[in-house]
């Protein structure tokens, strides 16, 4: 840890601004920037890179950005400013693609339902785009096939949180006997045992729907950003490539 690096410096006031602005501007700036589910009316491309930017409150920015100076700062310093910037960036989309891509899981599952009872998918999607939707729904699929449907449509996601589970993993392999000191509980832990729990645990979450972390988390963008950080990592190390730095 330590001094700032250059480039978790820059993050740092990118998101800070990006969290200014969300203050200011509210509803704005979550339908231009969160990411939303591909039918969307309100998705846009350029979302899949904003949303990482985005953060829900306070304490949703505090804890992310807290986590990557921890344990972003070594790995700059290790990398260089280039393949840090890369690696954080393609593990926060490959956590956006795991999220829509459980997400379409979700919304096939509702929409077909729907449709074998009679409906059109452009009824439905007219129907949903509004934020509205029929209590029928449910004795047609199922209270959690239709939650899950309507939610992956509606519920948009922001947070650097896919990000900074792809640095976690980088830094796990990279320094697995760090010792890591948590609030609740008072003992250090290596990281080569706490980081694979903490995904496991999202993994539990996102599988269950029982989150041990709170409501309104996007468990499975934690995971695809821990699964494309550990990828990347793997490809690294069996081609020698690791240790190399991009200026």
């Amino acid at each position: 840890m330590g001094r700032l690096t250059e480039t978790i410096k820059h993050l740092l006031i990118i998101n800070v601004l990006f969290f200014v602005a969300t203050q200011m501007y509210g509803e704005q700036m979550y339908e231009l920037f969160s990411l939303y589910f591909p039918k969307n009316e309100h998705f846009q491309l350029w979302q899949i890179i904003t949303h990482m930017f985005m953060h829900g409150g306070f304490m949703h920015i505090l804890f992310n950005m807290y986590a990557l100076w921890a344990f972003g700062t070594p790995l700059e310093r290790m990398w260089g400013r280039n393949k840090f910037l890369f690696f954080y960036i393609s593990a926060g989309l490959g956590a956006a693609l795991i999220h829509i891509g459980v997400n379409y899981y979700y919304y096939n599952a509702g929409m077909s339902a729907l449709i074998e009872s009679g409906l059109t998918e452009s009824s439905i999607l007219e129907i949903i785009n509004t934020g509205q939707y029929y209590t029928e729904w449910y004795s047609i699929a199922g209270k959690s096939t239709i939650d899950n449907f309507l939610g992956a449509f509606n519920t948009p996601v922001v947070g650097a949180s896919g990000a900074i589970y792809g640095i976690l993993v980088a830094f796990g392999m990279s320094y697995p006997n760090s010792e890591l000191f948590l609030i609740f509980l008072p003992v250090p832990i290596k990281a080569k045992f706490f980081i694979p729990v903490l995904i496991a645990l999202d993994l539990f979450s996102g599988v269950t729907g029982y989150s041990l972390f709170g409501q309104g988390i996007a468990h499975f963008a934690h995971v695809g950003g821990a699964l494309f950080g550990f990828l990347m990592m793997w490809y690294w190390k069996k081609n020698q490539f690791n240790n190399k730095r991009w200026n």
